[in-house]
């Protein structure tokens, strides 16, 4: 396999389409969000994403059928009332090393840019380590006139305390090199939960400054739904790591 293998599946025509990145992070809020509009809008997968630098595992879900590690790109075609196409970027991962976020999101972005995307969001969570009682979301944007956009939507700005880890950082500081414009909104959230009221905190704010609807009535089902697949990947990590304490350096038996 190469470093990234993006696989087509169908050929999509979009409009100089959003692009919108959620994948797996703090409380799960991006992924939870973008899963909702997904599923709510009925969107097309036209791409699958694999790469050794993913978790060496698979995910076993219901009567002992297993599923790969991967990232996945949808699309979306007149969204709401500015008619908006969109690729929205999910998954069950994140590549693992340093090393593996840089190669994974320039590959990914150089593949989306040959749709002419408009501009970029990145949707995560902020932890706060303790419980939220008025979930707020904050903002960080690649120019000027973006985080403007974000105060029109009374969304609080972020200033001069830390960065943005992962995916939803790198997207856009590789694109701000291309002259892309980005914006990530962050939810708060206490971190050590699949947090979907978090997770609809940020779709409400994102419908704003996208000009669409949406239900968000299935939210927490779909939050259980998440918390089930994370449960039993950080089992199977966990059960990596314990084996491979328990054996030595020549014993690779649990791989197979």
């Amino acid at each position: 396999m190469d470093i990234t293998e993006i696989i087509t599946l169908e050929e999509i025509e979009l409009e100089n389409p959003i692009f919108i990145e959620a994948l797996p992070g703090i409380g799960h809020v991006g992924k939870l969000a973008a899963d909702h509009i997904i599923d709510e809008f009925e969107a097309t997968k036209f791409a699958e994403i694999y790469s050794p630098t993913f978790p060496p595992q698979v995910l076993v879900k219901e009567e002992g059928i297993v599923s790969n590690m991967i990232n996945e790109l949808y699309c979306l075609k007149d969204v709401g009332e500015d008619n908006l196409d969109l690729i929205i970027l999910v998954g069950n991962t994140q590549s693992l090393t340093p090393e593996g976020q840089y190669i994974m999101c320039k590959d990914i972005l150089d593949y989306v840019k040959k749709f002419n995307i408009s501009r970029i969001f990145t949707l995560g969570g902020m932890a706060t380590g303790q419980p939220v009682e008025e979930y707020k979301v904050l903002g960080a944007a690649t120019h000027e006139e973006d985080v403007e956009l974000l105060k029109e939507a009374d969304i609080e700005i972020r200033s001069n305390d830390g960065g943005i880890v992962g995916a939803s950082g790198l997207f856009l500081g590789l694109a701000v090199r291309q002259g892309i414009h980005g914006s990530c909104l962050m939810g708060e959230t206490p971190g050590y939960f699949i947090d979907a009221e978090s997770a609809e905190a940020i779709l409400n704010k994102l419908s704003h400054l996208l000009n669409f609807e949406i239900n968000v009535d299935k939210l927490e089902e779909r939050a259980e739904e998440t918390r089930q697949m994370i449960a039993k990947a950080q089992q199977m990590e966990q059960d990596l790591i314990n084996k491979a304490n328990a054996g030595n350096a020549d014993d690779l038996r649990y791989i197979g």
